[in-house]
């Protein structure tokens, strides 16, 4: 049975409004509306502005809210997933405690649902990506912060209050980068910007020692150190850029071998930095799981690059109204 449903991706930058058919275990895009979220002009003007696209996106496909069996959210928290409200995102100022799903449903009659965007991207992985056909599966975001989305027994988990998968607080190490609020974090070692701070460190132990750095050239260029400049080093066979990266996969390793031991998963799919850079990361990942993580467990555990790359965010505010009509079966 064909299925009409809406996405709405709300981030700290911009929107999309998607529209998108399910059809047995397929899900196809149909099309979408992108919009900039302008958080400087206040809660009010975002949802005008959301509002105006859905009744964009309706117009445009001849859609009428009686073709369309629901409404999916996926929007960074933290939020509550049970009333549909959204408490005070760190990357949406001024959102507090605002009821969104009941505004979808007041104003449109369309049922409607709303995920974190780590819940929301594992629930797209699971029907529609790599995780595609298990039953326990951990999704792993690895991008500007480090959070995950659990599929246990056949479902989302989010826990008591929303607030499971926040995989990138777990502390790695006494010292290290700071992600998440905590030094030698998950997060810290294992994203973006942790994985900057660690090549900082390292750069500037070669600058103090007199030596030279062939993808930073002084202290100057340091601000503009990325994941992804020390990512392009390391293919062209950069050593200390490759030794970036180890730092980062071994300490990846550490903790995908908690959440091994824990979770038993049959599937860990890894999103964003580790999908790029999988070559440079996954041999060191490897290598500790194999030293940490009960043999039971790793053996059938797969870790695997997510799928839907580019369309994630599409896919995952869809998966969102696909697992609302699920549960109501």
């Amino acid at each position: 049975m064909k299925q009409s449903l809406l996405g709405l991706d709300i981030g700290g930058t911009k929107c999309a409004v998607i529209y998108g058919k399910t059809e047995g275990d397929s899900l196809t895009i149909i099309g979408k509306a992108g919009f900039p979220t302008e958080t400087n002009r206040g809660l009010n003007h975002t949802l005008e502005a959301i509002f105006r696209n859905i009744d964009l996106v309706i117009d445009k496909y001849n859609l009428s809210p009686e073709k369309i069996e629901a409404v999916g959210i996926s929007c960074g928290g933290p939020l509550d997933s049970k009333t549909g409200t959204v408490m005070s995102p760190p990357n949406l100022p001024g959102w507090d405690n605002v009821p969104l799903v009941s505004l979808i449903i007041s104003r449109y009659g369309i049922p409607a649902a709303i995920q974190n965007d780590a819940n929301a991207c594992a629930l797209a992985e699971w029907k529609f990506g790599a995780g595609r056909g298990t039953d326990n599966m951990i999704f792993m975001t690895f991008g500007t912060g480090m959070g995950a989305g659990l599929i246990l027994n056949g479902r989302l988990y989010a826990g008591t209050n929303d607030m499971a998968g926040e995989v990138g607080h777990i502390r790695l190490a006494e010292t290290g980068p700071v992600g998440y609020g905590k030094a030698g974090s998950f997060e810290g070692f294992c994203s973006g910007g942790g994985i900057a701070q660690v090549a900082r460190t390292m750069i500037m132990e070669k600058f103090q020692m007199g030596e030279s750095v062939g993808f930073c050239k002084s202290n100057g260029d340091l601000n503009n150190i990325t994941a992804q400049v020390i990512a392009e080093a390391a293919m062209n066979g950069d050593e200390l850029a490759l030794r970036i990266y180890q730092t980062s996969g071994e300490y990846l390793g550490k903790g995908l071998s908690i959440l091994i031991d824990i979770l038993n998963p049959q599937v860990i799919v890894i999103g964003s930095i580790f999908t790029r850079s999988r070559e440079l990361l996954e041999p060191y990942a490897m290598d500790i799981i194999k030293k940490e993580a009960l043999s039971h467990s790793r053996n059938v555990c797969r870790i695997v690059p997510a799928v839907l790359g580019e369309d994630l965010g599409d896919y995952a505010a869809l998966s969102v109204a696909a697992d609302h009509l699920r549960q109501q079966v």
